[in-house]
């Protein structure tokens, strides 16, 4: 009677332990959302402000008031540092892949798709047929 009483508490004891730590594991998670709702609403603030808005843009996309002349620093590779002044020119005469357009790169796949596909190896060829000989055949009514 006492056994049955103490595996009766120790699985309460068990179940509820496990249950504190998941609301523990919970509240860490909640407190750790609330943390980033509160930079991401902070962070709206900013976009509200046209200062960070053209700060932005002027550092995104190399972006330049008119009237302003735009510089684009280029690295010893030869490749551009910052993004490409608009109606500017960056100094690159060749584009890679990456400075593609998007469109370049999505008609070179229309036209993939287009062309018949490549066989992977060549084709095996089925094994020809046993030729029968009639003399090594039993009649029907022979047994070997």
């Amino acid at each position: 009677m006492i056994a049955a009483l103490v595996i009766s508490y120790a699985s309460s004891l068990r179940a509820w332990a496990e249950q504190r730590g998941r609301i523990a594991d919970l509240r860490t998670e909640a407190s750790q959302r609330s943390e980033r709702v509160a930079e991401l609403e902070k962070e709206l603030g900013r976009w509200k402000d046209p200062a960070y808005v053209e700060a932005q843009a002027r550092e995104r996309f190399g972006w330049v008031m008119p009237g302003e002349t735009g510089y684009v620093v280029v690295g010893g590779t030869g490749k551009s540092a910052a993004p490409p002044v608009a109606g500017g020119s960056t100094g690159a005469t060749e584009q890679g892949p990456a400075q593609r357009a998007w469109w370049s790169s999505l008609w070179g796949s229309v036209e993939e798709a287009d062309k018949p596909p490549r066989p992977t190896s060549t084709p095996k060829r089925p094994k020809p047929a046993a030729t029968i000989d009639p003399e090594s055949t039993p009649s029907p009514g022979q047994n070997r």
